[in-house]
């Protein structure tokens, strides 16, 4: 099977040698647009089939993803352990509250009470939304049997201690990300992406 990345970029997903602003504030060369993937079904079922088969020897009864990527990854994820396990697996997602949050509604907590749960999420840079849907899962009843990331951007600093679970990804593309004042590509003075990430808002902080 295509690794991840690969399918990333066969899509158009992955972008390099350009200059980024991303959601930290920081700043870097190399930008994974994963909202790019999810108009694309067929791709989108090979990179959750990916994840899926990473967990066919694992006891697994539901998958929970944060909104707004999470919500199709746990359904791809689950749709596929289902086949491969030749019985039902749950996929539900977790919401944010009005206090940054990761929460359970729609009777979903109810669903994953008492089972066996993977946690899916697409990018990884911190790994804190994730952390959350991990203790959100726990404090609901479920079991996190392990998290599963679709790409893992800084797997130096987001790891199975960081997260709080045992800890995978279906694929690694490490982009280094940089403070402003120290920016090589501010230095250069590289145009800044204003269509993809948040270029246009640090510019608009600028006044320019």
């Amino acid at each position: 099977m295509a690794k991840v990345v690969d399918i990333l970029k066969k899509i158009g997903a992955v972008i390099t040698d350009d200059h980024f602003v991303y959601t930290s504030g920081k700043h870097g060369s190399v930008y994974i647009n994963k909202d790019a993937l999810y108009p694309h079904t067929k791709e989108t079922s090979e990179v959750c089939l990916e994840m899926a088969e990473m967990f066919k020897d694992k006891e697994m009864e539901a998958v929970v993803g944060p909104a707004l990527g999470g919500i199709i990854l746990s359904q791809w994820v689950a749709h596929h352990l289902s086949q491969i396990k030749g019985k039902e697996i749950f996929g539900v997602y977790t919401e944010k509250d009005e206090t940054d949050n990761q929460v359970l509604r729609r009777g979903y907590d109810q669903v994953i009470k008492g089972k066996k749960v993977l946690v899916v999420e697409d990018l990884t840079t911190t790994g804190g939304s994730v952390k959350k849907v991990v203790d959100t899962v726990r404090q609901a009843g479920g079991e996190v049997v392990a998290v599963c990331v679709m790409v893992n951007r800084d797997p130096k600093n987001v790891n199975e201690s960081s997260v709080g679970a045992p800890f995978v990804a279906a694929d690694v593309l490490e982009a280094q990300a940089f403070d402003e004042a120290v920016c090589p590509f501010c230095k250069e003075g590289r145009p800044i992406n204003t269509k993809i990430g948040h270029g246009k808002e640090y510019l608009a902080r600028k006044g320019k």
